[in-house]
């Protein structure tokens, strides 16, 4: 009979990111019954979700149906649904619309979204880049941006219509500064009559010092430098003061600029309100060494929704690799507890490397031990990205998209498929 009881140990993830499949994963063969829950039905790989929203990629290139993953693991119930709470108390998770589900183990992967540090009435005029829908909205505006400064007489509208401003100049920022750089200088100029999109003006905004700050100086120094060779604005030192539908306030000046992208900061989901747990100032649940929250010995939390130390007392990056590595950890715990061994030790981050791109045919990469910069890194950069793809037909599919991109110069997902009116607000 006991096997029968450990059979019936039900989990519950919430999040299908990189942190949740992990998890799954690693708990294929294990006596258990899962539940994963998110609200889309799609998996994203979002360190290419900037490529969809600049142009490059189509959606279906970078994201998967989550219930094409686990169609042969019968044992993995996969739910389309928003949870909106938990009681630790009563084991139950949820969901919006009244309905509950009961666990034995929670793990919380929730994710993140953006942060606009007490000015959420930016983020109509200033879109973040967290979600399909987030990056399809930012290429939506960037070429509607172009085609209403191919009908606009007025010079000063226009020119604000062709000025486009990234706030952070973080991974993000940088990544879609120079594709759209490239967008303007290299894809588009022999496509309009009115407009020479060669003037077209990019500025990345940075509140701090530098480019890329978690970079090498010197690295950090080559970004810079290669983003002005695109013909990219640089900014850094005075933060954004105000984005309206005319333009960006930087420190005290305004730049009239009709499309702004927000690449600045991230806030964590709810999670720690509904679990009542201590929260970092971006409202990650601060979790113990073992990824549980506080005093919740079957609630674990990972990922962009987990404040995790390292060894040195640095926070643990909000990057795929991290999330993997804690999924996978979290799942040797529930294995460990079913089989009545021994828990795994403490929870250690491996990092693997920091890499970055800057325009097509340039980018770094920060290994440690290793330090690489220009066309190298930008090979080694896509090949990375390529590997962890999930399936070789969209490994070769996004290959075949960047080698067409690199020969021809051509953009391939240039289709408007939802008119806005672009700010005529």
């Amino acid at each position: 009979m006991r096997g029968v009881v450990v059979q019936d140990h039900h989990v519950v993830v919430v999040g299908g990111g990189f942190g949740g499949l992990q998890l799954v994963n690693d708990l294929k063969g294990a006596p258990v019954r899962i539940t994963l829950i998110d609200r889309r039905n799609h998996h994203l790989f979002q360190p290419l979700l900037y490529q969809v929203a600049t142009t490059l990629l189509a959606t279906s290139e970078i994201a998967w149906p989550i219930r094409s993953f686990f169609r042969d693991r019968p044992e993995v119930t996969t739910l389309l649904a928003e949870v909106v709470g938990v009681d630790s108390q009563a084991h139950v998770v949820m969901l919006k619309g009244g309905t509950t589900i009961a666990y034995d183990t929670l793990v919380l992967a929730t994710g993140a979204t953006h942060a606009y540090f007490g000015h959420d009435e930016w983020e109509p005029v200033a879109p973040g880049l967290k979600t399909l829908e987030d990056a399809t909205t930012i290429r939506r505006r960037v070429l509607l941006a172009f085609e209403q400064a191919e009908l606009e007489s007025d010079p000063a509208i226009r020119d604000a219509l062709l000025t486009f401003t990234i706030v952070g100049a973080g991974p993000t920022g940088v990544e879609l500064a120079g594709i759209i750089a490239e967008l303007a200088r290299t894809t588009l100029p022999k496509e309009f009559r009115n407009i020479d999109t060669t003037k077209a003006r990019i500025i990345l905004v940075e509140a701090g010092p530098r480019v890329l700050a978690s970079f090498d100086q010197v690295l950090s120094s080559y970004a810079h430098k290669a983003l002005e060779k695109l013909g990219i604005e640089v900014r850094t030192g005075k933060p954004v003061t105000s984005c309206t539908a005319e333009g960006v306030t930087i420190g005290e000046t305004f730049v009239p600029s009709r499309t702004i992208v927000w690449a600045a900061g991230v806030q964590a989901s709810p999670a720690a309100a509904w679990l009542g747990a201590p929260s970092d100032r971006a409202g990650r649940v601060v979790v113990d060494k073992e990824l549980r929250a506080p005093g919740k010995a079957d609630v674990f939390v990972i990922g962009d929704t987990a404040a995790v130390m390292r060894d040195d007392g640095s926070p643990v990056p909000g990057i795929a690799p991290a999330a993997k590595q804690q999924g996978a950890y979290v799942a040797k715990v529930i294995w460990a507890k079913l089989s009545g061994q021994p828990a795994p030790g403490p929870f250690h981050y491996r990092h693997q490397g920091s890499l970055a791109t800057i325009g097509k045919s340039a980018a770094i990469i920060d290994f440690g031990w290793i330090k690489l910069r220009g066309w190298l890194a930008w090979w080694v950069w896509g090949l990375a990205h390529i590997y962890f793809l999930i399936g070789v037909r969209w490994r070769i599919a996004v290959a075949w998209s960047w080698l067409w991109i690199y020969i021809s110069r051509q953009h391939s997902a240039r289709l408007i498929t939802q008119r806005e009116t672009m700010r005529e607000e």
